[in-house]
């Protein structure tokens, strides 16, 4: 007499949610490397990026769903959902951070030391070609308001130095911090007011952040303000501010070497 051996149920599921995370790493890795390349076009690179991310999520989706049916069937697959639950953690890992930074922080894109008078851009055709023919726009008094009070600690260096030493110590600090220093005028002139334009890269993924730095001559030294905008999203989750500070932490240790 035949006995009749009774499969145990495989679930494709899991294999799915396996092939899933890996062709997320592979379209992840690609938006990188696209967007860090500076003849690549960053808008479609961010799409590469986005959709390598919402891959990920359906494999950890598909593994959640392969969990379910081995638990209630005791179906065959559990190590193949656990490699893609894995593999698709390890994709959203970041971006997770991130998006858990940005649901506490401001929904800001430009920072300025000075809300009431920010730094202007530089028009010129250097700046203009360094930003891509970007101009950033002006900020809402909102928005101002909203910064003042998410980053009271933002505020104007002054340096009891000359107007001419806070430039040099200014520019130094800029290329001391590996901005893309794109403009340097002295402090003199019609205006009086010395000025740095820059772009400085996120480190992982290399988008541009506009800076610009204005040198201002006072009777007793020179006050320092900073304006740092980004190009892409519509919020900054907190780049803009951290720019800023560390700017001007980096010049205010110059200043007290000099001392």
């Amino acid at each position: 007499m035949r006995r009749l051996i009774a499969e145990e149920p495989v679930t494709r599921a899991a294999p799915w949610s396996l092939r899933l995370a890996w062709f997320s790493v592979a379209a992840v890795g690609l938006a990188l490397l696209l967007v860090r390349d500076p003849r690549a076009e960053t808008g479609p690179a961010l799409v590469t990026l986005a959709a390598g991310v919402a891959v990920a999520v359906l494999a950890v989706l598909l593994a959640a769903g392969a969990f379910v049916r081995i638990w209630q069937e005791g179906a065959r697959g559990l190590r193949t959902a656990v490699g893609g639950l894995l593999v698709a953690a390890l994709v959203l890992a970041y971006p997770g951070y991130m998006a858990a930074r940005g649901a506490l922080l401001p929904k800001l894109t430009d920072v300025s030391t000075d809300i009431d008078n920010p730094p202007a851009f530089s028009r010129s055709r250097a700046a203009d070609a360094a930003r891509g023919g970007r101009l950033p726009p002006e900020v809402s008094p909102a928005d101002r308001a909203l910064q003042r009070e998410s980053y009271p600690q933002v505020a104007p260096l002054t340096l009891d130095l000359g107007a001419d030493e806070a430039f040099g110590l200014a520019l130094k600090a800029a290329q001391n911090r590996r901005w893309q220093v794109i403009e340097a005028q002295k402090p003199g002139g019609r205006i009086g007011n010395g000025r740095i334009e820059a772009v400085v890269r996120s480190r992982l993924l290399g988008l541009p952040y506009d800076i610009t730095v204005r040198i201002r001559p006072r009777a007793d030294g020179a006050r320092i303000d900073v304006r740092a905008a980004s190009r892409y999203g519509d919020r900054d989750f907190g780049q803009n501010a951290d720019h800023v500070r560390s700017y001007l932490e980096e010049l205010s240790n110059l200043a007290l070497a000099v001392k």
